[in-house]
């Protein structure tokens, strides 16, 4: 009887560790473009960063909403997604930006009516590396209550 108890003892101990162990790797954001109220974002004359402020989860806090940059807290793949909205006559165009270089687009344009996109990416982060998202010169975002214009990431899988 003390044997199997010590079994169970051990189990439960390994339990904590690993659950432990789970809770470092839990990295997980989105966020959308304005806390509150409506209004256009651009067009500006040079790209921006965008700061996603209204965060509806930010799990390991590896996502900024006052600079807009996600900063990997370990190696790992993670998934990526962004939507954006827009109003016709001016083209909304953002782009995925991995360390300072472009990796992807979402763009959308045509003379009237709504403009949306979206996309995403799975990318292989080192600790520190840093993702954002860049609004193109030129181009604007339209965004209000219903949370249009999202950027969102999360950790799929640890690597060594």
């Amino acid at each position: 009887m003390n044997k199997k108890n010590d079994e169970i003892s051990n189990l439960t101990l390994g339990q904590e560790e690993l659950r432990k162990e789970n809770r470092d790797r839990e990295i997980a954001f989105s966020a959308a473009l304005r806390e509150s109220g409506e209004g256009y974002i651009g067009p500006f004359n040079t790209h921006i960063t965008l700061t996603y402020r209204n965060v509806f989860t930010n799990i390991g806090n590896a996502y900024n909403p006052i600079t807009g940059v996600f900063a990997a807290p370990l190696k790992g793949a993670y998934m990526f997604r962004v939507y954006v909205r827009g109003d016709g006559g001016t083209a909304a165009t953002v782009y995925i930006s991995k360390n300072g270089k472009q990796v992807l687009m979402a763009h959308s344009d045509q003379a009237q009516g709504t403009l949306n996109s979206s996309n995403g990416v799975v990318l292989i982060l080192e600790v520190g590396d840093v993702v954002y998202v860049r609004l193109w010169s030129g181009r604007r975002l339209y965004d209000n209550e219903n949370n249009h214009n999202t950027f969102s990431g999360y950790l799929l899988f640890p690597l060594r």
